[in-house]
């Protein structure tokens, strides 16, 4: 039989049954302010949005199997609106180039150009640097082991509840 343990918060007296609250707002507070310190790397030191980088990244994986707008906008949790805005942006920076959909004209297909593969190619080793200051470093390499293999436990976990839903 396993015990419960409460804490009182000063705010209102709210009781929390379980520690398991703690640690699960601990890990999502550490990523939260990680994401912000490696956006910020990716503006100062290299001129784009977090945004831009993750679409860089898809496209790159892309090949020559090139997505829709659609296709990025589910894959980035975005609306249509909000990844065409983005992608109007990228277009004008000169990093990615809209294509017509062969087989449906209503769909646009959109590929990296090469100054998009160069940004790409900085942001990368931008990105590199900031998470083995601020990710990999405070870690040893076997807590840095330990915390991976636990978030792919809880990732395979938490796809198999949501199933198809992502």
């Amino acid at each position: 039989m396993s015990m419960v343990t409460e804490r009182t918060f000063s705010e209102g007296g709210t009781r929390v049954p379980d520690e398991v609250i703690h640690e699960f707002g601990a890990l999502l507070g550490a990523a939260s302010l990680l994401e912000r310190i490696a956006g910020r790397e990716l503006e100062r030191r290299c001129g784009i949005r977090h945004a831009v980088f993750e679409v860089l990244l898809r496209l790159s994986d892309a090949g020559a199997d090139c997505p829709d707008m659609g296709g990025l906008a589910g894959e980035l949790i975005l609306t249509s609106g909000g990844m065409t805005r983005l992608v109007d942006r990228m277009q004008e920076a000169g990093l990615v180039r809209r294509r017509p959909h062969a087989g449906d004209r209503r769909r646009h297909l959109v590929e990296l150009t090469g100054a998009g593969r160069a940004k790409l190619d900085e942001a990368l080793r931008v990105h590199a640097e900031t998470l083995r200051e601020h990710f990999a470093g405070p870690l040893t390499d076997d807590q840095r082991r330990a915390l991976v293999s636990a978030l792919r436990t809880l990732r395979t976990t938490a796809r198999k509840e949501l199933g198809a839903l992502r």
